[in-house]
């Protein structure tokens, strides 16, 4: 019975070569190989750390170039791999060679259904890097704390990716968790995975606050925008912009500076607010806040189809509050459910340890589909 099994599994796997060789193109997997070869010759000239910044960012590049033709390169040898399998398997008629043929089949094709979804960005900015600020809704310590759940969310989906996460600002919340908090997620595609998480949060659970037990609802709000390359030119008036210098707090009480060197940038035409505190500079930490804010107000001004910043009111830049896109639901039964793709979960454990896959994978097909749920 088990050669039955192992001959269908060398169909199946025979089925993904022609599968993998179209993935291949879609990647563009000969351009990534020509660049990384051109980026590389690029980092072995002796005046590469001159400019320490670039060669920073070309480092970054070449890391993800490196990340993706490896992987791609490990799908191909897993299917090789299982083929061997599956003649052993005949060969022996051995039963318990079949239970780790599944499970690593059905690992490859969940891979490859991700990285088939990738290929779906087609957005102008779906490459970049991306900041993600997480905001705090009305309610206190109990919206406070939910921040700080998503934000540690965040981070472990971050790092689940290989991706880089660097925390740009941070304000503790009145009791517990945090007010709101801006991260830097570093890696090729960051903004195509996560502008899917743009939105309103939704908890419902039993208030660890609460003497009573009672259930709880907070609200939080995701904030994604892409991080523009240097070439991207806004015009900020000097006259528009208040700047603020605070002493840094960070996770926990850490990393706290004694002198001042944290700093706000309000913008006033729109209300927009930035904040960095990342670095120990003060100039540093203002140029972090500069580039947050000529970020936001590019990506604004392309929602708004605005001529110019100038155009823009402060009132687009308000959170809208009124409906959420995801629910997460702890008590009295545990479910996360999207509600623009329907996507959902019982596994909230692994949801709030960074396990999002399933919901932006969702998000990307029914981008690509239009098959939302609600319309």
């Amino acid at each position: 019975m088990a050669s039955i099994k192992f001959d269908e599994y060398k169909v199946k796997l025979n089925n993904l070569g022609p599968v993998l060789d179209d993935l291949g193109v879609s990647l563009g997997m000969e351009a990534a190989i020509e660049e990384l070869d051109l980026l590389q010759a690029q980092s072995a000239a002796d005046d590469f750390w001159s400019n320490m910044e670039k060669a920073q960012k070309v480092s970054q590049r070449i890391k993800n170039l490196q990340d993706k033709i490896e992987a791609q390169n490990k799908r191909v040898s897993t299917v090789e791999d299982l083929l061997v399998l599956c003649e052993m398997g005949i060969e022996e008629d051995d039963d318990s060679m079949v239970e780790e043929l599944e499970e690593s089949f059905t690992a490859l094709e969940a891979d490859i259904e991700s990285a088939r979804l990738s290929t779906l960005f087609r957005g102008e900015y779906d490459k970049n890097d991306c900041m993600l600020t997480i905001h705090a809704g009305a309610g206190g310590t109990e919206a406070q704390d939910w921040a700080s759940m998503l934000f540690r969310m965040y981070q472990h989906w971050a790092d689940k990716h290989g991706f880089k996460c660097e925390t740009l600002d941070y304000e503790d919340g009145d009791e517990a968790g945090i007010k709101t908090a801006t991260l830097m997620i570093t890696g090729e595609n960051a903004y195509g995975y996560l502008r899917s998480e743009h939105g309103v949060h939704r908890l419902v659970r039993i208030s660890p606050f609460d003497s009573n037990a009672r259930r709880q609802t907070s609200f939080a709000a995701i904030e994604v925008m892409p991080d523009l390359p240097d070439d991207v030119e806004v015009d900020i008036r000097p006259e528009d912009v208040e700047m603020q210098v605070f002493r840094s707090s960070g996770a926990g009480g850490q990393h706290i500076n004694k002198t001042s060197s944290a700093v706000r940038l309000i913008h006033k035409p729109t209300g927009i607010v930035v904040a960095s505190q990342q670095e120990r500079s003060q100039f540093q930490n203002r140029d972090t806040c500069y580039r947050m804010l000529r970020d936001k107000l590019v990506q604004l001004q392309m929602q708004a189809h605005a001529e110019k910043i100038s155009d823009l009111k402060g009132v687009q830049m308000k959170i809208e509050w009124g409906s959420q896109i995801r629910s997460y639901v702890f008590m009295p039964y545990q479910m996360v459910k999207d509600m623009r793709t329907a996507f959902e979960t019982s596994n909230i454990s692994a949801v709030m340890d960074g396990d999002l896959d399933g919901f932006i994978n969702a998000y990307l097909t029914a981008e690509a589909t239009g098959n939302w749920a609600t319309k």
